[in-house]
C-alpha cells in the first residue's frame, strides 16, 4: 500500500486478547511488516483433540514502523496502544525478534513462559538454532530453552536437543534488567495473560 518500512525497528503492540490475528492481518494489508509469534497447543474438545496454532504473547503483536507516523497503526481494529514510556514507543531489541523468528521457521515445539531473569545460560552450537543464547531449564526429561522479550517482560520456552548446546554458565542478572515504571503495559492484562499460561496445555508433536 505504499509505505516503506525498510530499516524502522520492531515495536510491540498490544492489541485486544483474541484479536492478535485480525490486527496483524490488517496491518499487512496496510504494508506494514508484522510478525506474530506463534505455537501449536492441543484443545480438547467434548469429542475430539484438535490443535490450534495461538499467540504465544497473547495480546501482543510486533510491527515494523515509522515511530513518528504511527497513527494508521493506533486505528488498526483491534489496537490499544504501542508499548513505551508514556507517548514515546520503545522498540523491542531485534536479537529478540530474530530468535523467535528463528523458532518458528524450524517448526520446533514452543509454549508461552513466566519471564526469567536469573538461572544458566548456553549457547546453542549445532541443530536449526545454531548461534542463539538463552536461559537453559529442565523439566523432567526435556531440556529447554528460555528466550525473552525483555520489554514486554515476557518469555517463551523451546524444547531443544541436549547436544545442541554448550556448558551452561552463570547469567549476569544486569544482562536482562528492566527498568520498573518504564512501559505503559497494562499490570492487570499483563498479570491475568501470564495466569493464564499455566491453564494453556504444552506444544506437542
Amino acid at each position: 500500500m505504499g509505505i516503506s518500512v525498510e530499516g524502522w525497528p520492531w515495536f510491540a503492540i498490544q492489541v485486544r486478547t483474541g484479536t492478535e490475528k485480525t490486527s496483524s492481518a490488517v496491518l499487512k494489508y496496510k504494508g506494514y511488516e508484522c510478525f506474530l509469534p506463534l505455537g501449536r497447543s492441543r484443545r480438547r474438545w467434548s469429542d475430539r483433540i484438535k490443535q490450534l496454532d495461538l499467540p504465544l504473547f497473547p495480546g501482543y503483536l510486533f510491527c515494523r514502523f515509522d515511530p513518528d507516523r504511527r497513527l494508521p497503526v493506533l486505528t488498526v481494529p483491534g489496537v490499544l496502544q504501542i508499548v513505551g514510556i508514556g507517548k514515546t514507543p520503545l522498540p523491542v531489541a531485534e536479537d529478540e525478534i530474530a530468535a523467535l523468528q528463528r523458532i518458528g521457521m524450524n517448526g520446533l515445539p514452543v509454549q508461552p513462559w513466566p519471564f526469567l531473569q536469573v538461572g544458566q545460560m548456553a549457547r546453542i552450537e549445532y541443530g536449526p538454532l545454531r548461534g542463539l543464547t538463552g536461559i537453559v531449564i529442565q523439566i523432567k526429561s526435556e531440556i529447554k530453552l528460555i528466550l525473552s522479550v525483555c520489554l514486554l517482560q515476557r518469555s517463551v520456552a523451546v524444547e531443544v536437543d541436549r547436544a545442541w548446546m554448550s556448558e551452561p554458565y552463570p547469567l549476569d542478572p544486569a544482562e536482562f534488567e528492566f527498568q520498573r515504571g518504564a512501559s505503559t503495559l497494562d499490570r492487570d492484562h499483563l498479570a491475568q495473560d501470564l495466569r493464564g499460561f499455566a491453564d494453556r496445555p504444552a506444544a506437542t508433536d
